[in-house]
């Protein structure tokens, strides 16, 4: 599969951006691309693997010579991806300090060397501070290339040694074709793009049955609350390994539901069909008190990126009985 396949219709023109500064011989040794999780970092970042270690790129790669061949089995030498460990949040210093052995060493097949870090906010401090040096004299024919779901996390130092191109949401003429190919009606891929904030991977991913399981199964928590639950017993019924999708949900319901309480109408919602939850919420509790919830939400989700949340039950717990407080009131 070339290049061009692999970048989605609606980063058609960052590749060509992209292109025009690998032609011109003007093309960076160290990218950060950065955006929501959901609009397709990963696939415009191997896009740019498979175009640097082809042995004959033009505007796409050759896809017969002995690096593509080796890119499409799934290893080349002259690539190295570092994330973190499985069942781990962090990246440590010891696979950066392969980093630095890795870019220390020729390519071996006499082309680029690539280096992607996904997420880079997942480096620590001592990781973070151990890339230094290699991004800041990483050799001739190098390439970093870094993804970001939240580069304000990012160290400073390592953002400045990066020239960062930011992949913002997407507005539904530029996914609509691809999101119909995906969900198989327009009615479904409109739908799920709402949902998702213009995030059309993410819209696939929220529309996958588990997913819309997970989602009924809130909403259903939500209905029960308002009803009297009681908010311990709900929470034991929620999948704790889902906290991070269960607060993400939480978030993006509270976000509507502030703007629905400011404005009075249903115009730029993104979850239209819980209007009639968010009419009741509305009822019970004051706008200040959902922003209030809503900091709480946010700072629970980070402290669980950065591996923080020591007891995810305990957490999910807390949070439903603050829903339950305002949604009572």
């Amino acid at each position: 599969m070339d290049a061009l396949d692999r970048v989605l219709p609606w980063h058609q023109a960052v590749w060509a951006q992209l292109m025009r500064l690998h032609d011109s011989r003007r093309f960076p040794h160290a990218l950060l691309l950065d955006g929501p999780h959901g609009v397709g970092k990963q696939q415009l970042a191997d896009a740019l693997v498979s175009h640097m270690l082809c042995a004959q790129p033009g505007s796409m790669p050759c896809g017969q010579c002995h690096s593509c061949q080796m890119l499409a089995s799934g290893y080349h030498p002259d690539l190295l991806r570092i994330s973190p460990e499985e069942g781990k949040r962090q990246i440590r210093i010891d696979p950066i300090r392969e980093v630095n052995r890795f870019v220390s060493q020729t390519a071996q097949q006499s082309g680029y060397r690539v280096i992607v870090i996904s997420p880079a906010e997942a480096m620590n401090t001592a990781a973070a501070n151990a890339l230094l040096k290699s991004l800041e004299e990483p050799g001739g024919k190098t390439l970093f290339i870094l993804l970001s779901d939240v580069p304000s996390r990012v160290l400073p130092t390592i953002r400045s040694r990066c020239q960062q191109w930011s992949l913002p949401t997407v507005d539904f003429a530029q996914c609509r074709g691809w999101l119909i190919e995906q969900l198989n009606s327009e009615e479904e891929a409109h739908f799920w793009w709402q949902v998702s904030a213009g995030l059309p991977l993410l819209a696939v991913e929220l529309a996958a049955p588990d997913q819309r399981t997970l989602r009924h199964q809130l909403h259903d928590t939500f209905e029960q609350l308002m009803r009297g639950a009681e908010p311990v017993s709900e929470a034991a019924r929620l999948d704790r390994q889902a906290l991070d999708a269960i607060l993400w949900y939480g978030i993006t319901w509270l976000e509507d539901l502030i703007r629905f309480g400011l404005s009075g109408h249903p115009s730029g919602l993104h979850n239209t069909d819980l209007i009639p939850l968010y009419r009741q919420a509305l009822k019970n509790g004051r706008v200040q008190d959902w922003f209030r919830l809503l900091d709480y939400a946010q700072e629970q989700r980070r402290l669980l990126a950065v591996g923080a949340n020591p007891n995810p039950q305990l957490v999910l717990e807390a949070w439903l009985v603050r829903w339950a407080a305002l949604l009572r009131s």
